[in-house]
């Protein structure tokens, strides 16, 4: 594998850039890999090199470069705790439109590596991230051809980006991984999504017994079995699409 970190330059700046792919083989198709709330970590890293290893060139962006942030580190468990708090205004300050420009930035990187085939992109956001994935098949609908949303939030707004109505602006296929039990998008969010989605190229599944963050390892709330059925819906979305 070859992993490097680089700074790709945006509208707004440079955003820091993980990228790694195989050794041999390419050029593969691209997978864009939005971070969720914690930041840049080496579980993501891992996460990241894991969707490589089935020869795809995935791209993870630092979001927050804006505000000058890359890594957190350990964050306390107290919702209360400084930490927590910065974590939350730093996601608050991302709008849709904001990650679409840096996308567009990473696109046109990816465009002139010799081992990126940037025709064919995959796109997958956990937590905060699930609406990136899912606007990125929307804002690129010529090159995205599917977008998964793990246990995303803000997917049914009364915005015209919102997640749930993105069915007819793209070709791509739509999944939507959701926690069975998750304070950020209950139950009746979840309905609005499953009917934003009917009759769609899409699939919205809901993992029995896991709660929000299910897939990441260093979570308490992470759910091996649940992890690994997200690992095969996301490696056999992208097997069927990213041809």
């Amino acid at each position: 594998m070859i992993e490097q970190q680089i700074a790709i330059p945006t509208k707004d700046g440079h955003t820091a850039t993980f990228i790694v792919h195989p050794e041999r083989g390419g050029p593969f198709p691209v997978i864009l890999f939005y971070m969720d709330a914690p930041a840049i970590r080496e579980e993501l890293r891992d996460m990241a090199r894991r969707l490589a290893t089935s020869g795809y060139y995935v791209m993870l962006p630092n979001l927050y470069y804006r505000s000058g942030v890359m890594e957190f580190g350990a964050l306390p468990t107290d919702p209360n705790a400084p930490e927590r708090k910065r974590m939350f205004a730093l996601m608050g300050s991302l709008t849709i439109p904001m990650i679409m420009d840096d996308t567009s930035a990473l696109l046109a990187y990816a465009e002139g590596q010799t081992a990126a085939n940037s025709k064919i992109v995959g796109a997958v956001g956990y937590c905060m991230s699930g609406r990136y994935a899912i606007n990125a098949a929307t804002h690129f609908p010529e090159s995205v051809k599917a977008a998964a949303s793990i246990y995303g939030v803000q997917l049914a707004t009364e915005q015209g980006d919102s997640p749930h109505l993105a069915a007819g602006k793209t070709k791509a296929e739509l999944y939507f991984a959701c926690a069975e039990t998750d304070v950020y998008a209950p139950p009746e969010i979840v309905e609005k999504v499953k009917e934003g989605m009917s009759g769609a190229n899409a699939e919205v599944e809901i993992y029995p017994g896991t709660h929000h963050g299910f897939a990441f390892p260093k979570r308490p709330v992470y759910n091996r079995d649940a992890a690994e059925r997200h690992w095969e819906r996301l490696l056999a979305l992208y097997r069927r699409n990213l041809v």
